[in-house]
């Protein structure tokens, strides 16, 4: 029989708290960040995972259970240890990779799906070709990080040497990975990697031809411009 303390949990299980109005709030968005992933088919089911950094807490989807039916009561968050502080369901199976970009970023959402065609994209490439300017928005052209098995530091760190000087990458036979200051633009960014490897594969399946790529002066030239785009404040 386990052994038990006088509140009922057992001997060496963590002690878990409340979840903070601020936390309680960035679960909402991250559920909501969930559920689009699937109503616009970058995933299927709970094949992929977000996670949002709350000063040192990092709310995650958990692990296995459809984002439909997450409510407020399923507030699930790590430390930035990996450590449980928040709720019971368990975490993601990828929590090494979340949790290894916001150490080595300073991203305040991450966002990780099994597109379709950025999954294709994957096993063929190991870097999207410069189909379009916007890769720009991504930090530059967009990495293949190295095949590893899902869950494991090992896919952490090949990741993480793709995402070096980026906010997006792919994941070979796996899918993607982006991250932002915010789940809104975490998810942009995911939508905008995918719907490149789409048109990168619409392009190159004409036969008899090949699409021109961007030079690296180029794309340099709209990063320049995507700086100020948009409205001033």
């Amino acid at each position: 029989m386990t052994e038990q303390r006088g509140d009922g949990r057992d001997v060496g299980e963590p002690r878990r708290r409340d979840a903070r109005p601020e936390e309680t709030r960035a679960w909402q968005e991250l559920v909501t960040t969930a559920r689009r992933t699937v109503a616009e088919g970058l995933v299927v089911g709970t094949s992929g995972n977000v996670s949002v950094r709350v000063g040192d807490t990092v709310l995650v989807t958990p692990s296995g259970v459809p984002y439909d039916r997450l409510g407020p009561d399923d507030v699930t968050g790590v430390g930035l240890d990996g450590r449980q502080v928040l709720g019971t369901l368990v975490p993601t199976s990828e929590l090494p990779m979340h949790l290894a970009v916001y150490a080595a970023t300073d991203a305040r959402a991450v966002v990780h799906t099994h597109a379709v065609h950025a999954t294709a994209v994957s096993t063929l490439v190991s870097e999207l070709p410069l189909i379009h300017y916007m890769a720009a928005a991504l930090g530059g052209p967009v990495r293949v990080a190295p095949y590893a098995t899902y869950g494991t530091d090992e896919l952490a760190e090949n990741m993480l040497r793709a995402l070096d000087g980026r906010s997006g990458c792919l994941l070979r036979n796996h899918g993607t990975v982006t991250h932002g200051a915010s789940l809104d633009q975490a998810y942009d960014r995911t939508a905008q990697l995918e719907w490149m490897c789409r048109l990168w594969l619409a392009a190159t399946s004409v036969p008899g031809l090949s699409p021109s790529l961007l030079s690296r002066e180029q794309l340099a030239e709209a990063e320049d411009r995507l700086r100020g785009y948009g409205q001033r404040s």
